[in-house]
Order: structure tokens, then sequence, then C-alpha cells
């Protein structure tokens, strides 16, 4: 279920919603504050055909089969949001963009095949293991002298690029790391990210439990919060957007 917003208040509210179809391809908002809006539900049957609709190159077609026989194959994103990745890095013209979790490589492999030539990603991964594979696939698609690799904790090296200097140079960043550090992360990017750049936030929905009252685990619990943190802060313009398992686009004001 998707919600709606009260424009008197600025704030996220949650509407009640009714099935219209029996094979539950929408579902249309009960209050009729929101006009009776039909809202897509995303069914296997439309999500194979979303899929059907995306330009997956083959180098990551081949990575993306290889990583589904590996451990931890759930963490890759999907086609559907590499796509919408490398989107929005052409739409800003970026040079500089950071990965926080790279896993394989999937998504900064996307991002980096749209890259010019002269443009950087710094890619920070804890895993060794799973990087060694990103690493193969960036050589296999000649952008590794795009990509800047950074073997260890990801907080270290933000800090790291702040001291150094690069506040406020970065185009795009991209989070699918530890949930619990959202917040950290998200604070750091913003010190190196210019104003007018896009900071990306993945797993913001987290299978749905951050909607479930009734799930409060640690890690629902800092997503949950961290959502609610950027709904107040005003330093960003900010999405949420149903792809996948949640995306939240925000722009540097």
């Amino acid at each position: 279920m998707t919600s709606g917003l009260d424009c008197a208040s600025s704030r996220i509210i949650s509407p009640a919603y009714r099935s219209v179809s029996s094979a539950n391809d929408f579902i249309v908002a009960d209050d009729e504050k929101y006009g009776n809006k039909q809202i897509i539900s995303v069914t296997p049957r439309l999500y194979d055909y979303i899929l059907q609709h995306v330009r997956e190159p083959e180098i990551l077609r081949q990575l993306r089969e290889e990583t589904a026989g590996m451990r931890g194959s759930q963490m890759q994103v999907s086609p559907d949001q590499a796509q919408l990745l490398a989107t929005l890095v052409q739409i800003l013209g970026a040079h500089r963009c950071i990965e926080v979790g790279v896993y394989t490589g999937y998504s900064s492999l996307a991002i980096a095949l749209v890259l010019p030539e002269s443009g950087c990603l710094v890619a920070c991964e804890r895993d060794a293991r799973s990087l060694e594979v990103a690493k193969r696939y960036y050589e296999l698609a000649a952008v590794s002298h795009k990509v800047n690799v950074k073997h260890g904790l990801a907080a270290d090296t933000l800090k790291s690029l702040i001291l150094n200097g690069e506040a406020c140079s970065y185009d795009f960043a991209f989070v699918d790391a530890e949930k619990r550090m959202y917040q950290e992360y998200y604070e750091l990017l913003l010190q190196l990210v210019r104003v007018g750049g896009v900071i990306v936030m993945d797993n913001v929905l987290w299978h749905g439990k951050v909607a479930d009252p009734m799930v409060n685990d640690a890690k629902t619990i800092s997503i949950r919060n961290f959502n609610k943190n950027l709904m107040e802060d005003k330093r960003v313009s900010i999405s949420m957007v149903p792809i996948g398992d949640g995306m939240t686009i925000c722009w540097k004001r």
C-alpha cells in the first residue's frame, strides 16, 4: 500500500484503501480527499512486464545471474532500480559519485557505465569476497578507471573524504548498506554532495515492515526513524519511490 500527503499539514497520513480488481492490479483510496485515485499494485505479472522494458546491458545481466547463486543475493538491487539510478546520474550530468554498499557491484557498474570517461565513482564496501566479484566485472566492462574502490567501513571512508577537502564536490550518492547506519551515512553524504546533487537511499520500505506497528526489530525501527527524520529535513526535497524495496530520492537544496 501507499500513503497520501495531507497538503494542509505537509505530513504523511495513511488513508484506507479498497481493492477493486480480482487480480489486485490496483487499489483505490477510500478517503474522498484523494479523489478515488487508482494506485497500481505491482503484481508478478505486471512486474514481469516492467522487467521486459528494462534496458539491461549484457554485462549487467551476466553479473546479475552470477550473483543470483551467491550467498546474500537478495541484497542486489533489481534491474529496474539500477536503470533508475543510471538515469538519475545521466539527468544530473554527474561526474563524481559515491556508493555506500557495493556488494557484487550491480548498481555501481550500472552507474559507472553511464559516467563520462573522466568520471569517478567512489565505491565503499567492507566485504572483501563480494568486492572481488565487483572488481572483476569493472574490468570486464572496461570501467575500472572510473571506479575508486574503498575496502573498509564506509563511514570511515566518507569522513576521510571530508577531511581531504572533498566536501560539496560530489554530484550523486547511493546508499544500500547497514540500515542502522543510515542516518550517519546520510549526514556525511550531505556534506559531500553539492547543492543540486542527489542522494538515493535504498530499502526505505523494508519489505513493508516499516508500515507494520507489530514489527519493532532494530533495523526496522532505524529505517522508520530515518524516514521520519527525512520528512522533517528542510535541507532536501524528497520523493519516496515504491520501486524494489523502496527508494527515497533526496535533492540537496
